[in-house]
């Protein structure tokens, strides 16, 4: 009787109560979305969003007052929402967006950063219009806010589906789609890391969507919402006014010398999707950073 009961209380545990129970907070988060989430020359996860679940796991460890062991979980797109449903994983930290349908399955957090839909394509190519993208074959992740994009943008686009990002670029490299869809600073990161990035380009132009990047955790975890939110808050405060150690996790992926050198007018963009999300919550005690 003893073991029959056993599953359904385990599966009836928060977030919270699981971490304080095992001292491990498993996250999962990208193989291949630099400078979000890869994985770096060492084998290891690395990255803006590492950085972001780093955080959080010392916000719980003051909460909970014990050390807390951080898990980190390699996940392609596609995973990501059933290993949380199935809690194999108690957050995703990517570069995930909202949507309304994902919603129902999952909660997110505040937008910790903000991106949008561009498309990669070979030097030379005369792409970017809706018009001039009928017919032609577009990469995308299937399930994902781009995918949702270049659909709304151009119905008569040719949708060519693929499980990972490296798959797309080597598709777009072989010449066997026309251009390969992605998170704007994500595609700029792959293009900084080519030995011949003059070769590819990012169609220029206005995004054809605008996306916040957040946390995607359990449904009915307010506590652990709670906490992740905080967290993240927490840094974008400290961010914006100077705080060393925050500026310093934003530069080593977004500053001069990072992987992704961010343009002023997108590192703008950034700051002023921070403080609107500072704005509207109370002030994170000094005495807290």
């Amino acid at each position: 009787m003893f073991a029959t009961v056993m599953p359904n209380v385990v599966s009836a545990e928060t977030v919270i109560q699981k971490v304080k129970r095992t001292g491990v907070l498993t996250a999962g988060t990208s193989r291949d979305a630099l400078p979000f989430a890869y994985v770096d020359s060492q084998g290891k996860l690395n990255g803006y969003s590492v950085d972001m679940l780093t955080l959080i796991k010392e916000q719980l460890e003051k909460d909970l007052g014990k050390k807390i062991k951080l898990q980190l979980v390699g996940l392609s797109p596609s995973e990501r929402i059933p290993k949380i449903v199935n809690q194999q994983v108690d957050l995703v930290c990517d570069a995930s967006s909202f949507t309304w349908k994902r919603d129902k399955k999952v909660d997110f957090s505040v937008s910790y950063g903000v991106t949008g839909t561009q498309l990669l394509v070979k030097k030379g190519s005369n792409l970017g219009s809706p018009e001039s993208l009928i017919g032609k074959r577009i990469g995308v992740l299937a399930g994902t806010t781009n995918e949702q994009a270049i659909t709304r943008v151009q119905t008569q686009a040719k949708l060519v589906y693929f499980k990972t990002r490296t798959e797309g670029y080597t598709a777009l490299q072989q010449g066997t789609i026309d251009a390969f869809s992605s998170d704007s600073i994500l595609l700029e990161g792959w293009l900084q890391q080519q030995k011949n990035p003059d070769a590819f380009a990012i169609v220029p132009g206005r995004p054809y969507s605008r996306e916040g990047i957040a946390c995607m955790v359990p449904e009915n975890n307010s506590k652990f919402l709670d906490t992740v939110n905080y967290s993240l808050v927490k840094f974008m405060q400290g961010f914006v006014n100077g705080v060393g150690r925050y500026v310093a996790i934003f530069d080593r992926w977004f500053g001069p010398n990072s992987p992704v050198a961010l343009n002023r007018d997108l590192r703008d963009l950034v700051v002023e999707t921070m403080q609107l999300i500072i704005d509207f919550r109370e002030e994170v005690p000094k005495s807290d950073n």
